[in-house]
């Protein structure tokens, strides 16, 4: 492992995971074409609510890459046969729950954030249409994580570009040519999700490397393996809780301010997302890199993959921070064309230029502890990190307002690098203990 075959697996990674918040941000750069800010204001508040939803069960698609990267270094068919099947039906019982509950999380979530009533209407047209295709997008975290983990990486990112390309041009076709407006914004990524769903379940059907077969009731069931699973699951879970408590609160502190703030701090945050699924590329690649290590008990392999994800987290981090420096008034204007909101967006997009800076570690090294299915250490990071990040609101918001919002999210993404990065001697130590790593090194010698 150096540094040209890392990069040959986070690039594709980089390259798919990015296309990801690219859903929400070409809904809201062609919404944001039109003169209404409160058009860009109701899918802001619809989107965060899906973001909601579906990152709580991100984990699906994390813990999915994590076990088959690991049954692929161990060379276990039935378990990589597993670690698709067994997540595939949690999706899609949460998925059927989801749209049983559609009526009250609508009007929960709509409370909570409580936007201007104009918003309100246009955000509960958006998650009436897009509320349909949650099944089919939860299955598709489990089919993109099994194939990332089986390093399946270009057939994961063809069905990840085609979904995004899809979702681009009914976006301009249903919006800017039908004059659809919200609606249409709304049914072009449902249509996008639910044909990505059916190409998704042909890929793997052609690309894998298994006996499409079903286990035995008895494996899938088996007490101690899904007991595993659902422990990384539950503390992946209580991470997103966390991330998802940060960025209501964020949005629904922000929506208090007003339409035109609640709108700039909606691009700025759709930028940022673009941001984080960059180091999550790079982190896709140490999680299928650490899998592979653990599965196979290759020391080596796990060493070297830590020191690249070091190297690489800094590095990509100054670039991407450099490039938004050097572009923000073009990116900006890529997302809204409201002079009144760009001019809110150049005030407070100072603090993306720190996000990369501040965030980089915590993003990267979240996939060396799915790798290795060791998620105790991200909840408890993410658990200190939405503490501070309280504290930092409860002390600076009053004055400082929506500025200090964006501080303490930049505060909240340094704890999460900060805290995280302490786990890691621990993490190795577990996985390859100090006994056997001199036994190892004797008997290769």
């Amino acid at each position: 492992m150096n540094h040209r075959s890392y990069l040959a697996l986070a690039i594709p990674l980089t390259i798919s995971t990015i296309t990801t918040p690219l859903i929400g941000a070409v809904d809201t750069a062609v919404v944001g074409q039109l003169p209404n800010p409160a058009y860009l204001g109701g899918v802001a508040v619809g989107t965060i609510i899906f973001n909601t939803m579906y990152w709580l069960f991100g984990f699906l698609r994390v813990s999915t890459s994590g076990f088959a990267a690991q049954a692929l270094g161990a060379k276990n068919e039935q378990q990589g046969m597993l670690a698709f099947i067994r997540p595939l039906l949690i999706a899609i019982a949460v998925g059927i729950f989801f749209i049983l509950l559609q009526g009250p999380i609508e009007h929960i979530s709509l409370t909570l954030i409580n936007p201007d009533t104009d918003v309100h209407l246009y955000a509960s047209e958006y998650f009436s249409i897009r509320i349909w295709g949650i099944p089919f997008t939860l299955m598709n975290y489990v089919i993109l994580g099994w194939l990332m983990g089986m390093s399946k990486i270009k057939v994961s990112l063809v069905l990840q570009v085609f979904m995004n390309l899809m979702n681009i041009v009914l976006d301009l076709l249903f919006v800017l040519v039908f004059a659809w407006g919200v609606s249409g914004v709304a049914i072009a990524t449902l249509l996008s999700e639910v044909t990505a769903f059916f190409i998704g379940l042909f890929i793997i059907w052609k690309a894998t490397p298994y006996r499409i077969k079903m286990p035995p009731i008895k494996e899938m069931i088996d007490p101690l393996s899904f007991k595993k699973m659902m422990a990384v699951n539950r503390d992946l879970f209580i991470r997103t809780l966390c991330l998802l408590t940060v960025f209501n609160i964020f949005t629904a502190k922000g929506a208090s301010y007003g339409t035109e703030i609640l709108a700039a701090n909606a691009v700025l945050i759709q930028i940022h997302y673009i941001m984080a699924y960059f180091f999550d590329g790079f982190a896709n690649a140490s999680s299928i890199l650490v899998g592979k290590a653990i599965g196979s008990k290759d020391k080596h392999l796990y060493k070297k993959t830590l020191m690249l994800s070091w190297q690489w987290g800094g590095l990509s981090s100054l670039m991407i921070a450099a490039s938004y420096y050097l572009f923000s008034d073009y990116i900006i204007s890529l997302f809204t064309r409201i002079p009144s909101v760009i001019d809110l967006a150049n005030d407070y997009g100072i603090w993306l230029i720190l996000f990369p800076l501040s965030a980089s570690v915590g993003i990267v090294f979240y996939g060396v502890f799915t790798g290795a299915t060791e998620a105790g250490p991200i909840r408890n990071s993410m658990i200190y990190s939405l503490i501070v990040f309280l504290i930092t609101l409860y002390i600076f918001v009053p004055s400082f307002q929506n500025h200090a919002l964006w501080l303490a999210f930049t505060v909240f993404s340094l704890g999460r690098s900060v805290f995280l990065a302490l786990h890691i001697p621990q993490l190795s130590h577990k996985l390859f203990p100090k006994r056997s790593v001199r036994h190892e090194d004797n008997r290769i010698s």
